[in-house]
């Protein structure tokens, strides 16, 4: 197929648009830095330049493909205002699907997160949760999800939203702490670790998005994609522990002076825009439950996660020790 990948300078749209190129799709990534995209260009990915906020540009990049993977997005980050998230988890997710509407694709896979329903009480999560998002992340994906809908109704192409847990495998950054913190022991648990943690290896997400673009019956649906066990926090550290050759982490500490260090840092940072040495969302690692129900990928998809956890965990180490990342 000719598909189209945004944030393919990113951990998941770059392992993605490498994947699709691998199997012989003809990719096309948009990019904000061609010259941070080196690595796609030598896969044999197309380079669109632009901003997903441009619309002439994403018409350009949508030109003539036949699938659209909206992969790009703000993560959290420290000292974006709220219009800056909205303007590109929200109203980018419009102007994507409008020009893959005019460009002439069937369908688009939307990539947005488990953390649209909020806190989850009561674990496993499914794709029918409540939705009570909790920052500013995960409001402005939820309405991102909201403006596919309606972007996919009023111009008649098919909208597919897929909601991944954590994400990790070789070149991720977001989950690097707990692994470096682990294994050169220096990783302390908030509160007691039992809380649920739904992991995602990067291949298997990647399959899991090429199924949202090519089963004819996923048109319309949302999908949970997530790996196929679930621990708590301690069960975690202690099979990253173990595959880097260490003791498991022991020391626990209370949450709440934490928690009110973090707002501290936030309210005397904010108003000087320094990034704050720590946040109260990262306390929420190890506060909030992640542990979500993938029976509707597997059975609507074919969807069948094929790395284990101990397994992704080994060769994310593996790869880490490589790159001398720890």
């Amino acid at each position: 197929m000719r598909v189209l990948v945004t944030g393919a300078t990113g951990f998941t749209g770059g392992h993605l648009a490498r994947m699709l190129a691998s199997r012989g799709d003809a990719v096309r990534a948009l990019v904000r830095d061609p010259a941070r995209a080196a690595d796609l260009q030598a896969a044999g990915v197309e380079l669109a330049t632009g901003d997903l906020r441009d619309r002439s540009a994403v018409e350009r990049a949508a030109a003539g493909v036949d699938v659209v993977y909206h992969i790009a997005a703000i993560y959290r980050q420290a000292g974006v205002r709220e219009d800056v998230y909205r303007a590109v988890n929200a109203g980018a997710v419009r102007t994507v699907i409008e020009a893959a509407a005019r460009g002439g694709a069937r369908r688009v896979v939307h990539c947005s997160t488990v953390g649209v329903p909020g806190d989850v009480e009561h674990p496993p999560a499914a794709e029918d949760a409540p939705l009570a998002p909790g920052d500013v992340y995960q409001r402005t994906k939820l309405e991102g999800e909201r403006a596919a809908r309606d972007a996919s109704k009023a111009k008649g192409i098919e909208v597919v939203i897929a909601r991944p847990t954590g994400i990790y495998g070789p070149g991720d950054r977001r989950l690097l702490k707990l692994f470096r913190g682990v294994a050169r022991r220096r990783f302390v648990i908030l509160g007691d670790g039992r809380i649920f943690y739904h992991l995602t290896y990067i291949d298997d997400l990647a399959e899991g998005f090429r199924l949202c673009a090519t089963v004819p019956g996923a048109a319309g649906r949302t999908y949970i994609l997530a790996g196929g066990e679930v621990t708590t926090l301690n069960e975690l550290t202690a099979i990253v522990a173990e595959e880097a050759h260490v003791p498991p982490p022991r020391l626990h500490l209370p949450v709440w002076p934490v928690w009110i260090a973090g707002a501290a840092c936030e309210a005397l940072c904010a108003p000087l825009g320094l990034e704050p040495p720590l946040y109260r969302r990262r306390v929420d690692f190890f506060t909030k439950s992640r542990a979500f129900d993938i029976t509707r990928a597997r059975q609507e998809l074919g969807y069948a996660p094929q790395v284990g956890l101990r397994e992704g965990i080994r060769r994310t180490l593996a790869w880490y020790r490589d790159a001398g990342w720890i």
